[in-house]
């Protein structure tokens, strides 16, 4: 109820993006994990092909978040989310009528460059309406996404029960309904000029070392929360022997996220400076990858995921709330893509990392090495961002635009 309560205090355009968000994730959950599978076993793809054909959806997305944060900026968010859904609406359909390389390939695409459209756009949008409430507003963002990865996943396995085709079309049809219901109530914003190029905007951004200190201090926090879809499913099954476990970390995670993040996030904001709870959300993170270490069971796992869950709750809405306050409000989209395509790096990269570290822990008899490994990822991005808040390089949420050259 209190979640429901917050949402309405919130301009419709801001309540709208959050069932978007919800949206979003449940059609992507619902289909993608699945994808998989299907190329493999239902169309006989080789392990190579399956990865081409993943990879061009991931690179499509994650290369170019920068493209859609700048669209938003210059042509304004609105369009860009309207833009976004609408290709993925394309995208995930072209994944249920055809089974050629080709067409596949040609869907990977859509679906990605969708999501490098509006994820950066939706956050910019966002930020620029819920004015002082950033947090509120992004604490909320995250329950509904978290809910979404939830209903998603179940939604999907239920469709499969008859076939991928359906599950395809069910995901695009969703997409379909929200590119409306945002064509019919979001309201256009004006869009101020940055005063320079593209090319000039990027520069600026790039040439914000304070911001890029701090994109690279947040290493730590996407490859740990890339951890719920590698290493704690994994760390799951193996403690119960159930394939099924998975589920269940989500489902409390789910249930946590709902009745805390709220709470969490208002009171945080009123005991503090950002910087020094997003540094302590990144080293709950890190902490929760050690029960697993201490000892060995299904219980040492579900209290890692919970710790996990809280470190997210506590960081997030403060990391998405600072990022604007980076540069001028006419780069806000900018920021959010540059942001994003540092972040897909460095999930990437930190998912080999653990990835290998999850081969060499068993080849070795070694359990605990990945969890060690991860630990040192959110310990040394809490330091990261302890150090600059040390520094005094990052923006305060009074300040309208800050930035230190020396960061």
């Amino acid at each position: 109820m209190r979640t429901w309560r917050e949402m309405r205090g919130f301009p419709l355009a801001v309540r709208l993006l959050l069932v978007n968000q919800l949206g979003v994730n449940t059609g992507f959950y619902l289909l993608i994990p699945y994808l998989a599978t299907h190329l493999g076993e239902n169309l006989g793809m080789s392990a190579a092909v399956v990865g081409i054909v993943l990879g061009v959806r991931n690179l499509s997305q994650q290369g170019l978040f920068i493209i859609g944060g700048s669209a938003a900026d210059r042509l304004g968010a609105r369009g860009v989310i309207i833009a976004g859904c609408a290709l993925r609406t394309a995208g995930f359909a072209l994944f249920a009528l055809g089974d050629g390389l080709p067409v596949l390939l040609a869907a990977s695409v859509l679906s990605g460059l969708a999501g490098a459209l509006f994820n950066p756009a939706v956050r910019a949008y966002l930020a620029q309406e819920a004015g002082e409430r950033k947090a509120e507003a992004f604490a909320l963002f995250n329950v509904f996404a978290t809910t979404g990865a939830l209903v998603g996943p179940l939604l999907g396995s239920a469709l499969l029960l008859v076939d991928f085709r359906t599950s395809a079309l069910t995901a695009a049809g969703i997409f379909a309904a929200l590119t409306v219901a945002q064509a019919l109530v979001l309201p256009a914003r004006k869009v101020e000029p940055s005063g320079s190029g593209v090319l000039g905007d990027w520069r600026e951004v790039l040439g914000n070392r304070a911001f890029l200190a701090f994109s690279l201090a947040m290493v730590g926090m996407f490859t740990l929360e890339n951890q719920l879809y590698l290493l704690l499913p994994d760390g799951a099954r193996e403690a119960t022997g159930w394939d099924g476990a998975a589920g269940i970390v989500f489902l409390v995670g789910t249930v946590a996220n709902l009745a805390f993040q709220l709470r969490i996030t208002r009171s945080l904001k009123s005991h503090g400076d950002r910087p020094r709870w997003i540094a302590a959300g990144l080293a709950v993170m890190a902490l929760a990858f050690l029960p697993p270490v201490l000892a060995p069971g299904a219980v040492p796992v579900l209290a890692s995921a919970l710790l996990l869950y809280l470190g997210i709750m506590i960081a997030s809405p403060f990391v998405m709330e600072l990022i604007p306050r980076f540069g001028r409000p006419e780069l806000t989209g900018t920021y959010f893509g540059i942001f994003y395509v540092v972040s897909g790096i460095a999930a990437a990269v930190g998912n080999t990392v653990v990835g290998r570290a999850m081969d060499a822990g068993e080849s070795a008899g070694r359990a605990w090495l990945p969890w060690v490994c991860c630990a040192v990822f959110g310990a040394a991005s809490a330091g990261g961002v302890a150090w600059l808040r040390h520094r005094g390089a990052l923006p305060a949420p009074a300040e309208p635009v800050r930035e230190k050259a020396d960061a």
